[in-house]
């Protein structure tokens, strides 16, 4: 007997559900504290908990039998993963329940705002009648900007084109063949913020999207345009957005996420052009019922089979393959993060070849590495060896492998090649004493580094004072130079350089190296 916990409310439909299931029993007790979950979590099996439970190291500590803990819902900053991994225990989420709630709730601020619907009720709740003052706009053929392509994204874009509105959408990370099958034209964030009536944010918050939207994005709106934020605080600046609603740059926005909620004290409370909600992207009965459901098929399907649909933190392959492989994939993963920082549009195809000694690793654990090492950072859910596949999958990369014997330059190579649309980059890395990983070759220049810590990988013209008025650039700023490799290969007067940087360096830096003239492209990749 399977014996699994329930520390959170689930919907009835998904403890009717695990009710049904032979061979398991459930108990449930919500509102338990760190110390009441510690005394009991010992018997069971399963987790099942929501966002208010806390999976703490003691916690974990204290579970001797269990083997999952299952997330009803999406966000995982509740449980430790890290410490569940070393307790040998599975974390899943429920990743795109809910995704159909959130979206129609950005269409429904849409709506709201276009027609001033919050202003209305209380101006007639008020005893007032003011038809002409509160003139609204249809939103028919009128062009919506969805920043981010993901389930939600898409969602989105489907409701608009029904609508009848022009819609385009902006995530690098998605591939052309996802927009052309939406029928969503791809655009540039600058093109998108310019061109759109109405703008709506579907992507995660991290280091890169933090303050997307910011006072040059409202700079460049058209005059009466409207934001809507259903995904995630911090994605908006919120001072740049109070002072753009302030000035009419921005007629107005709808906000379910803040940058602290609830938005206590906050500037945005004291304007009328502005809709408030308490984020409620996922507060719909029919998402609870699907996350609750969801979230009980598969911890009984793990529970009976094994089989761990949406897990965050499970390898797929045995403990001697992931022994044989490990340097490899540790490579392939440094691989993968200098691909995707090299690339100038979004990946289509993966390549991952093994040679030589490499070969008689297990291939899909390395080329899997590859995938995580492109993929981290760049969307929400943290990306593993269990998700890094359907992920690639859904943001339209395709992965092919091959192995080979043969390898005439190294005694084992790991080749990773991306396909963008109209780019390829070939990566080539070995493992120098058989353990320490090196970078050989980019494209047709050889080339080795130690790819470590924050990189500056330049192409430019082969001739004198180049490399020289680079390391101006940094010596002026103060940026130490660790090392620096450079290559030259069989093109017309083409070098490149990889410059090793003690610590990332700002922006306007690169871009002073950028504007050198003898200097075609720069890139800082942080490994």
């Amino acid at each position: 007997m399977k014996k699994i916990l329930i520390s959170d409310k689930l919907a009835e439909a998904g403890i009717n559900y695990l009710n049904e299931q032979s061979g398991i029993q459930i108990h449930i007790e919500t509102s338990l504290n760190e110390e009441g979950l510690c005394n009991i979590i010992g018997d069971y099996d399963a987790l099942l908990i929501r966002s208010d439970t806390k999976v703490t190291k003691k916690v974990l500590e204290a579970a001797k039998n269990l083997k999952l803990i299952g997330r009803a819902g999406i966000g995982v900053d509740n449980v430790d993963i890290p410490m569940a991994t070393e307790m040998g225990v599975i974390v899943m989420n429920t990743p795109d329940a809910n995704a159909t709630t959130t979206a129609e709730l950005a269409i429904a601020h849409m709506m709201s705002l276009s027609r001033q619907l919050p202003t209305a009720d209380r101006s007639v709740r008020a005893g007032k009648w003011e038809r002409s003052k509160l003139m609204g706009a249809e939103i028919a053929h009128k062009t919506l900007g969805i920043v981010g392509f993901g389930t939600i994204g898409r969602i989105v874009s489907q409701r608009g084109l029904g609508l009848k509105m022009d819609v385009i959408a902006y995530d690098p990370f998605v591939a052309p063949e996802i927009y052309e099958e939406y029928g969503i034209a791809s655009v540039s964030l600058d093109d998108l913020v310019s061109r759109a009536d109405y703008i709506t944010l579907h992507c995660p918050l991290i280091e890169k999207t933090r303050n997307l939207i910011g006072a040059a994005q409202f700079a460049k709106m058209k005059k009466g345009a409207m934001i809507i934020n259903c995904a995630r605080g911090g994605l908006i600046d919120e001072q740049a957005l109070y002072d753009a609603l302030k000035s009419g740059q921005c007629a107005g926005a709808a906000l379910d996420v803040y940058e602290n909620e609830p938005p206590v004290n906050s500037p945005l409370l004291e304007l009328d052009n502005i809709v408030f909600t308490p984020h409620l992207g996922a507060s719909t009965s029919e998402a609870q019922v699907a996350v609750s459901v969801e979230i009980a098929r598969q911890a009984v399907m793990f529970l009976k089979t094994g089989e761990a649909v949406n897990a965050l933190n499970l390898p797929r392959v045995s403990a001697e393959d992931l022994n044989k492989s490990h340097d490899f994939m540790n490579l392939a993963t440094i691989l993968g993060k200098i691909l995707v920082g090299l690339a100038n549009q979004p990946i289509t195809k993966v390549e991952v070849a093994l040679y030589g000694r490499a070969a008689d690793a297990a291939v899909r654990p390395v080329s899997v590495s590859a995938l995580i090492g492109i993929l981290s950072g760049q969307v929400s859910t943290p990306v593993n060896r269990v998700n890094a596949e359907n992920i690639a999958k859904r943001q339209g990369i395709a992965l092919v492998e091959s192995v080979s014997k043969d390898s005439p330059d190294y005694v084992s190579l790991v080749q990773v090649t991306g396909h963008c649309a109209d780019q390829s980059i070939a990566l080539s890395g070995a493992l120098l004493g058989g353990r320490r990983p090196r970078l050989v070759c980019i494209n047709h220049f050889d080339i080795e580094v130690v790819p470590e810590g924050t990189l500056i990988v330049t192409r430019h013209d082969d001739r004198p004072g180049v490399i020289s008025a680079i390391s101006s650039v940094l010596g002026n700023a103060n940026i130490n130079i660790t090392r620096m490799q450079v290559s030259t290969a069989d093109v017309k007067d083409q070098a490149m350089a990889v410059i090793s940087v003690s610590e990332p360096i700002p922006e306007s830096i690169m871009q002073q190296i950028c504007k050198l003239t003898a200097v075609c492209n720069a890139k800082q990749i942080n490994i």
